[in-house]
């Protein structure tokens, strides 16, 4: 697996599981995450050669994988065993909607619950979330490997009392502010690899409160691509998070983590407005 990061100060960085090299050493003609996006969706060269030497991962603080991620998609009830638990039936098509990019913060947050005249329940949910490369429209599934550059764990909220109010409240439910923790890295798999084993879990305070596979998906990541492609333009940096196993309310002082089996890890402290 090989890496595209971005350390806190938003220095952009390449690697792989022997450590980071700064991007420019290996591409010099790429000054940010965004411009290498493209090159990912080929896969990324290997680190040797690079002009400089690889630092390991413990020696980075990381922000978020992209500084201006462009459109963010969330998807609805994508795991059977989540509709199941908010006695909805699953959708027959995407139940996807929109969040803001003013929505997005990076690893350790935090979230910022609103104040409790706005929301007294805020549910977080882990989630894999795919990274687009190209500028795209009307992929189809078989050709969605073309246009994806990767991959990146992320934790999305949901103002929970708020959407219950009313299903037409989605957007606002959705858009407060760092309600949505990207991950620390866009993760570049081998061409074609398989997700299905994948486990996404959501975490909190240690204890996992949902997990489930790739594989109960409704809609494969690549079927997402191919559905929203045939509605709308996708451009590098399209950020199109594909549902959770589960939401876990979260209060001030807890500690949520989004982990994705070989895809990565972020987590972020919860503090009130």
């Amino acid at each position: 697996m090989r890496y595209l990061a971005r350390t806190a100060d938003g220095r952009p960085l390449v690697g792989d599981d022997t450590g980071f090299v700064p991007l420019q050493s290996a591409y010099p003609d790429a000054s940010s995450v965004r411009d290498a996006l493209p090159r990912a969706t080929t896969g990324l060269d290997e680190l040797g050669a690079a002009t400089a030497d690889p630092v390991a991962r413990d020696a980075f603080r990381f922000g978020p994988c992209l500084s201006r991620p462009g459109k963010l998609f969330g998807i609805g009830l994508n795991y059977a065993d989540h509709a199941a638990d908010l006695s909805e039936d699953p959708p027959d098509e995407p139940a996807s909607f929109f969040k803001p990019a003013t929505a997005a913060t990076g690893p350790g947050g935090p979230i910022r619950l609103p104040p409790t005249e706005e929301s007294e329940r805020v549910t977080a949910e882990a989630e894999l979330a795919v990274v687009i490369g190209r500028t795209c429209r009307d992929v189809s599934v078989d050709d969605a490997d073309d246009v994806i550059a990767g991959y990146t764990p992320v934790i999305d909220m949901t103002a929970e009392d708020v959407l219950q109010r009313n299903p037409r409240y989605l957007t606002r439910a959705k858009s407060y502010d760092t309600f949505l923790v990207l991950g620390p890295h866009v993760a570049v798999p081998e061409r074609d690899a398989s997700l299905d084993d994948v486990e996404v879990r959501t975490v909190v305070d240690g204890e996992v409160r949902a997990r489930n596979t790739v594989a109960n998906m409704h809609f494969s990541p690549r079927e997402l691509v191919a559905r929203h492609s045939s509605v709308m333009t996708l451009e590098p940096g399209d950020v199109i998070s594909t549902g959770t196993p589960g939401a876990h309310h979260i209060t001030p002082g807890d500690h949520v983590r989004a982990e994705v089996d070989r895809i990565g890890t972020v987590a972020a402290d919860v503090v009130r407005q």
